[in-house]
């Protein structure tokens, strides 16, 4: 309803100005220029996001990322001058005479210094846009569309390596999967002889392709099926490469020469091989890691139903990919979760020691699992690194306080943090920002539904569809993230529906470096935390209070503000919220120690988003009513 209104509003605004001829058509039209420079621009950074993104990019890898900030910088301008410009026109109409209203703005807009300003100032961005866009010639960016197959190409390329470590296992690596390893065994041999479908699911990292390949090289496994098939999918298979694969390992398990034609088929021809050459035998095909729910469209026609106890195993991070498959096959779903704590501490054990840990090592090895948080992938990694390390308490101590700074600078723990950071790069371009948000919570933080959701509302994350509420989309969007093993659920209600949920802390870490790389938020975490470049930022998620960053922060782009920390909030931050922070869409002060709101805080005309829960306030000032894009307002636990 806002936007309507202010919608409505530049439109009048603009006709006044058409018939007066004044300098403010000539804002209003570069205005309405930039706006669409930012669409532009939106859809170049969805492929240069994924550009700058690739490690294994050519030598001009750090240019491309250098060009992605300049232009991200430039959007960041263009919403500023955006909504700068919403809110000083806006702020001038009188809710009584409205038409009247209209012509004394366009009357005074004409002497105005700020109508200058904003005329400057979109020129100015309009001249450095067009020079940093000169620049995207020399990489060869594309809009969305063909983003997304040079992405996933790339991404096949970050994860060939880490498939092919998982081909090799030694034994210390699967403890934990016993119990698993027994039931997945117990569907693949046993049970109907119909033709059936086990897909292991789970988050990256959590052993699904080392679970997999522990039961297809089982003994029982193996003398139970007559031909058996590993196949990687990866995120951008070909499927007449992923056919043609196929025959030939089928073949070669069997012993079965390969067809000499084989080259020359079409994918139908192909689909025929395997269909016969599948019809007569109990098989056993591994489809490992599969992204794209539609493969199961693919593949089906190909793998034949012979009422032979024939099964298909399929690894995802997604859980409707596994539900996909129901369509086409019954299915049993195996969600692989994190090892318990015993397990996580035997599997540790066993890579940094070979076995027993030393007495002395106990605490801190202890903490290093903590961290780990149940994730084998982590485990082996990180227990692999600190075996090659002396077995002092001085060497280990040194491991554990600088453990985030070898995730970033080890060359094992680096292929750790790929294969997170992998789920968070396939996500679609809309769900990046929710994904973000869940570093500017503090690490364990168990995070409330409707508060999240309602954030992302606010910012504008949320894509508005034709018979839906927003709130519905936004529910929406966390079930997804819900379902690509990204976030987990923490508590479900009566009604079935998440109550509140979390990250992993390894994976909060791969976000929180991803938010510095793009200026997402900057977590103030210390007293003495230094100053923060104005408009190189767009959220402060305060844990404690550094007068350096909020005393000297002002005419900001800041969008949100979220206050963690338990220290009194200092007078000229609170006071200065309106006049420092003027673009402000979100603030959340859930839990601090916050006992009154500045009179000012009506200023904010873009706040969309004010939680002042389990605070201390007791009143709201009057000016409150004039947040006329508020939409969340949260006062339980308070005396208001």
């Amino acid at each position: 309803m806002a936007n309507t209104a202010v919608s409505f509003v530049l439109q009048q605004l603009y006709q006044l100005a058409v018939e007066e001829g004044t300098l403010l058509r000539g804002v209003h039209r570069d205005f309405q220029e930039i706006k669409d420079e930012l669409e532009s621009i939106r859809a170049f950074l969805k492929d240069a996001d994924s550009r700058a993104a690739d490690v294994n990019g050519g030598g001009d890898n750090e240019g491309v990322k250098a060009w992605v900030k300049q232009l991200r910088q430039a959007s960041f301008r263009i919403e500023d001058v955006i909504d700068e410009y919403v809110m000083y026109l806006a702020q001038r109409v009188n809710h009584s005479g409205f038409v009247a209203s209209l012509k004394k703005i366009a009357q005074r807009i004409k002497t105005m210094k700020q109508r200058h300003q904003i005329a400057s100032e979109i020129q100015h961005i309009k001249l450095e846009v067009g020079q940093i866009k000169d620049r995207s010639v020399k990489y060869q960016f594309t809009t969305e569309s063909g983003a997304e197959s040079s992405s996933g190409t790339r991404m096949t390329d970050k994860f060939g390596d880490r498939k092919k470590a998982s081909f090799f296992i030694k034994d210390t690596q699967v403890v934990g999967f016993e119990t698993q390893r027994n039931e997945l065994v117990s569907c693949l041999v046993g049970g109907t002889n119909e033709l059936m479908l086990v897909s292991v699911v789970g988050m990256g990292g959590l052993g699904k392709t080392t679970l997999s390949k522990y039961v297809f090289d089982n003994k029982q496994v193996k003398e139970h099926f007559d031909c058996r098939s590993f196949i990687t999918v990866s995120p951008t298979y070909n499927m007449r490469e992923l056919l043609t694969n196929m025959v030939k390992k089928l073949c070669k398990d069997n012993n079965d020469s390969i067809p000499e034609d084989m080259q020359n088929m079409d994918d139908t021809s192909l689909i025929k091989q395997v269909r016969d050459y599948l019809e007569p035998k109990r098989y056993l095909v591994l489809f490992d890691d599969v992204w794209k729910e539609n493969f199961s469209d693919e593949i089906e026609h190909a793998l034949i139903s012979n009422n032979n106890g024939s099964r298909i195993i399929v690894t995802t991070r997604l859980t409707n990919v596994a539900e996909y498959f129901g369509r086409s096959f019954p299915i049993h779903v195996h969600q692989l979760l994190p090892l318990p704590e015993n397990k996580a501490w035997e599997l540790f054990c066993n890579m940094a020691f070979r076995g027993k840990c030393p007495t002395e090592l106990e605490a801190m090895s202890s903490e290093i699992v903590q961290i780990c948080g149940g994730l084998p992938l982590a485990i082996v990694t990180i227990g692999g690194l600190l075996s090659t390390k002396p077995k002092t308490t001085i060497e280990w101590r040194k491991v554990n306080q600088n453990l985030k700074m070898h995730l970033k600078r080890n060359n094992h723990l680096t292929d750790l943090i790929k294969t997170l950071s992998l789920s968070y790069d396939d996500l679609p371009y809309h769900l990046k920002s929710c994904m973000l948000y869940f570093g500017i919570y503090p690490e364990d933080y168990t995070i409330d539904r409707k508060r999240l959701t309602r954030q992302w509302m606010a910012e504008g994350f949320v894509i508005y569809e034709d018979g839906r509420t927003l709130e519905e989309v936004s529910e929406e969007y966390l079930a997804e993230l819900i379902q690509r093993s990204l976030v987990n659920v923490s508590r479900v209600g009566f009604d079935g529906k998440v109550k509140s949920c979390q990250v992993h802390d390894l994976l909060r870490e791969v976000i929180i470096e991803k938010m510095k790389n793009l200026n997402f938020c900057h977590l103030i975490m210390h007293k003495d935390d230094e100053q923060v470049t104005v408009g190189q930022t767009r959220r402060f998620s305060i844990a404690a209070i550094s007068n350096t960053v909020l005393r000297n922060t002002r005419n900001s782009g800041i969008r949100a503000i979220f206050v963690f920390g338990k220290d009194e909030l200092p007078e000229h931050f609170m006071g200065g919220l309106s006049s420092k922070f003027k673009l402000l869409k979100v603030l959340d002060f859930e839990k601090s120690l916050l006992n009154y709101i500045p009179y000012n805080l009506g200023n904010l005309f873009h706040l969309r988003y004010l939680n002042l829960s389990h605070t201390k306030v007791t009143v709201l000032p009057r000016s409150i009513g004039k947040l006329v894009n508020l939409e969340t307002l949260d006062l339980r636990q308070t005396k208001v």
